[in-house]
């Protein structure tokens, strides 16, 4: 009992940092809009088009395209299908998520006087997007050459051995959290290789033993790695808009984020050799992360002439906050006897940070064939390099920043799509290419992607189906360190959106 009432007490507060790193910043710069189905549908293509809920993302000013008050609601089912390669070894997993990714509206203000000059319109929107969903799994197993002892090895050479032993009438539950809030994560996995049964210090009888070895004798072993996201990036965005004559409009918005991701990782290790005093490992994670974020974006199209309108916007920075917390388990044939109460019940709540996103610029041409349909084309500039984990004052952070910056890279995207309408039906489809944003693209490759779409009006209803597709590959370490082999994944993302709209 006396155990147990400590489980549910204790919930402590770390002092320093666990590793946050360039695959956090990158997880929540790429974003990936589900939208309406007409924007799935044009592969988001519609910055100088507007007239669309979720193209305001694209160009704030789009909303007073609108020609009067407008509702949509979208459901999404999205499918995630990962080919995963890790040595010799070969597998595929699919995940499958039907939700309401889009809902919004906007009331539109038409002038009393369609012959006056100066403000024709204007037009007041507010929208909910879907903008990443982290729903999401991949399983990697095959014969390694490295084993899970380099993950511990790393962390725990030059640490002293005195402070990672268990006091007397302490908990091995609260000495885990006590090593994390007080020494630090790096110390924390080290006391977790130690009683898990992995390393050994190469002196037990020397409190400042500064050097550790493996308990696995192997020449390959087997691993199997099994990795289960979940969450999600909300945006809410509140946007004004105003059409200026006959031939300009501009618009701004504000946009506010909500996330939650969760991280659940299992692996095992088997395989060393038969004199090996370390027979089989298992090591969990539990990772989940709740934030919140800011930015705003302004907008204008121009109508060049009734063929021809040109649009452009900038989006500040987006300006992340996060809070992480972190559970483990391990256990070996090697293991203490009470390892098993360092649980996912155990949480290490970790001190804020935050991830600065760079700002983008996006150009857009429209070409437009008068009732019948368009083109639209969006070219977006984004420079990664100067993407951030902040506090600055961070040491980590800011070897981190440094290395951010020579990994990443300035990146280009575009995307193309077309619409025509044939009486009451409007078909489409869509083509959408952004560049990696790694310098070398063997880690996170090159995403393309098509779409094709149709709509149909009755009265002032009107139904659209949208269907997307995206593939890049993907080389994913197991860990961030230590062990690093990655598992190569062929990654392709596939949305269909269905949306009711409602001319009011």
């Amino acid at each position: 009992m006396k155990k147990i009432a400590f489980f549910f007490a204790v919930v402590l507060t770390a002092t320093v940092n666990h590793a946050q790193s360039i695959s956090d910043v990158l997880r929540y710069s790429m974003e990936n809009t589900q939208g309406t189905a007409r924007f799935q549908g044009l592969s988001g293509a519609m910055g100088a088009i507007g007239g669309d809920l979720s193209a305001i993302n694209v160009n704030p000013a789009g909303s007073s395209l609108f020609k009067n008050s407008f509702l949509t609601f979208s459901l999404s089912n999205y499918n995630a299908n990962n080919e995963t390669r890790y040595f010799n070894g070969f597998n595929e997993s699919d995940t499958d998520n039907v939700e309401f990714n889009q809902a919004g509206g906007v009331l539109v203000f038409k002038n009393a006087n369609p012959e006056s000059k100066g403000w024709k319109k204007f037009a007041i929107a507010f929208n909910y997007d879907l903008v990443n969903s982290y729903d999401n799994e991949f399983f990697a197993s095959g014969i390694s050459d490295q084993s899970i002892d380099q993950y511990f090895l790393t962390f725990a050479q030059g640490v002293p051995l005195g402070p990672l032993f268990i006091q007397d009438g302490e908990f091995i539950e609260e000495a885990y959290l006590d090593i994390g809030a007080n020494l630090g994560f790096g110390p924390q996995q080290a006391f977790l290789g130690y009683f898990g049964g992995v390393i050994d210090p190469v002196d037990i009888n020397d409190d400042n033993n500064t050097d550790y070895i493996s308990n696995g004798i192997f020449s390959d072993v087997n691993q199997a790695y099994l990795r289960l996201t979940s969450g999600y990036n909300n945006k809410f965005t509140a946007n004004v808009s105003g059409q200026y004559n006959e031939h300009l409009f501009v618009g701004a918005s504000l946009n506010f984020h909500d996330v939650f991701y969760e991280n659940f990782s299992l692996f095992e290790e088997s395989g060393y050799d038969a004199t090996s005093p370390l027979q089989g490992v298992s090591f969990d994670n539990l990772l989940r992360t709740f934030g919140d974020a800011f930015s705003f974006t302004i907008g204008g199209i121009a109508k060049i002439n009734d063929a021809v309108h040109i649009g452009a916007t900038y989006q500040s920075p987006t300006w992340y906050r996060f809070t992480d917390q972190l559970s483990q388990r391990i256990n070996s044939n090697l293991a203490d006897s009470e390892i098993g109460f360092i649980d996912f019940s155990i949480v290490n709540i970790f001190p804020d940070y935050k991830i600065q996103v760079p700002a983008k610029l996006t150009g857009s041409l429209a070409l437009i064939f008068g009732e019948e349909g368009f083109i639209n084309f969006d070219y977006s500039y984004q420079n990664m390099e100067n993407a951030e984990l902040r506090p600055n004052s961070d040491p980590d952070f800011a070897n981190e920043n440094a290395f951010i910056s020579s990994q990443l890279k300035a990146v280009s995207s575009f995307k193309i799509g077309g619409e025509y309408k044939i009486d009451d039906w409007h078909v489409r489809g869509g083509y959408r290419f952004e560049e990696s944003p790694y310098e070398n693209s063997n880690t996170i490759g090159d995403l393309s992607g098509f779409s094709l779409g149709v709509g149909y009006t009755f009265g002032p209803t009107v139904f659209d189906v949208g269907f997307s597709q995206t593939q890049r590959d993907i080389n994913t370490p197991l860990f961030e360190t230590g062990l690093t082999n990655a598992a190569n994944i062929d990654a392709t993302n596939t949305n269909l959106t269905f949306s009711l709209s409602f001319n009011l």
